[in-house]
């Protein structure tokens, strides 16, 4: 058997065993061994499978994952996300679908400190669908506009996922944080346009709340807004000034955290350790997924088939910005069945290639990747982020959380087309880090 026919029966597998629900992780770990094994010999897959999951544990880079996951988790514990909430409540509450206006304004600040969609839209599930819900507002409208602001989540810096791919395809870390800064704020102006526009046309899905005075309002966005900007201003403005990397970003993200919350009292001995179990339990599924897709995309790169795809799609005759759309759509497709974090691992082998052959830039293409990804998160089968509202209001059917995410989506489709058309809108932070 030719190695690009063993590559693709290998992919075709993979897809067969996810449906399935087997653990992305060792999917990847077992087909890639095998692969490796049937070109090179058992013992040479032995050697280089231990080679490079002791590479990945090992590497410096990788660090900042547990780092930024543990800042996100100091937050949580420390109740900063609820002040964040009720910052925004208070200033945005009293509007038609102010709650969900507010929702998303509190997901955006809290993406400073959480890197991961899934905890920012558990975190926010807690605290706003009960507030939302006793307002009278439509649950479809509640759910969907938490499972789609958590997206926000991985794309305001820090983000594992752009961890990630920076540890797969050599990208700086730092540019991409800074590039994620101005698509999450289109993104989480868009989300709130969708809930304006659906609360337009249905104002029974949303009544307003009460009015609060102006100093409650500016007392509560001083006690909320802070703790982030100070946070946000360690990490992005050393990364911009050159003054420490990305990966010495997460341990300067988590002595701010540990200072704000320290500093107001607010972080209690249980909430700390809670925090640390959270951080182990997060970050060593993002390890095995990592190591597992490493192993995977090693025996990739033996069969040749990322070249090859990179190759073909050169030599079609399209512009390329229709070639980037067609993987957008691929990517969205896939992401229906697969998580955002294991389809970035499966997917960078095969597209980054492509994308840089194109003569795209790898920083905005990691961009696009995730805004692409998080179409995935919202939709039907897997939906990561819908099932997770779904464990936490397990009395709101999930078909209906989904009936209630397409204007979040189609803000999905505007945020990509706009980084499609106007690529500096991602490149211009980048370009000023040292």
């Amino acid at each position: 058997m030719e190695r690009e026919l063993a590559g693709v029966i290998s992919i075709i597998i993979m897809i067969v065993l996810l449906l399935m629900r087997l653990p992305v992780a060792f999917v990847m770990l077992a087909l890639g061994m095998g692969g490796i094994a049937y070109i090179k010999g058992m013992e040479a897959a032995l050697g280089m499978a231990a080679s490079i999951v002791y590479g990945t544990f090992a590497n410096y880079a990788l660090v900042v994952i547990p780092l930024f996951t543990w800042m996100g988790f100091i937050g949580f514990h420390s109740g900063i996300s609820e002040h964040l909430y009720d910052a925004a409540y208070k200033l945005v509450g009293r509007l038609k679908g102010g709650l969900a206006i507010a929702t998303t304004m509190a997901c955006a600040a809290f993406g400073a400190i959480c890197g991961s969609t899934t905890a920012t839209a558990a975190t926010f599930t807690t605290l706003a669908l009960p507030e939302m819900r006793k307002r009278g507002y439509d649950v479809a409208l509640a759910t969907a506009n938490i499972a789609a602001s958590g997206i926000l989540g991985v794309l305001i810096p820090p983000s594992v996922i752009f961890i990630v791919y920076a540890s797969i395809t050599a990208e700086s870390v730092a540019k991409l944080f800074v590039a994620g800064i101005f698509p999450g704020i289109l993104l989480a102006v868009l989300f709130i346009a969708a809930t304006y526009i659906v609360v337009a046309r249905h104002p029974e899905k949303a009544p307003p709340g009460p009015s609060f005075p102006w100093k409650e309002r500016m007392w509560a966005l001083a006690k909320g807004g802070i703790e982030v900007i100070i946070i946000f201003a360690a990490v992005i403005g050393g990364l911009l000034s050159g003054l420490f990397t990305g990966t010495e970003a997460g341990s300067v993200g988590c002595f701010a955290t540990l200072v704000v919350v320290l500093a107001r009292r607010a972080l209690t001995w249980k909430g700390f350790v809670n925090s640390l179990k959270d951080t182990v339990r997060t970050s060593t599924m993002v390890m095995l997924l990592v190591a597992g897709a490493a192993i995977f995309g090693e025996f990739l790169g033996l069969t040749r088939l990322p070249m090859l795809v990179a190759n073909w799609v050169v030599t079609l005759p399209l512009h390329p910005l229709l070639i980037m759309v067609g993987i957008l759509i691929i990517l969205m497709i896939m992401g229906c069945f697969v998580d955002a974090l294991a389809m970035i691992l499966l997917t960078i082998p095969i597209f980054y290639p492509a994308a840089m052959k194109l003569g795209f830039d790898g920083t905005w293409f990691g961009v696009i990747m995730t805004l692409a990804l998080g179409m995935g998160v919202l939709t039907p089968p897997v939906g990561a982020n819908v099932y997770v509202v779904y464990a936490i209001a397990k009395d709101v059917p999930v078909m209906t959380i989904f009936n209630g995410v397409w204007p979040y989506l189609i803000a999905l489709w505007v945020c990509c087309l706009v980084m499609l058309f106007f690529p500096q809108f991602v490149l211009f932070l980048p370009s000023f880090v040292k």
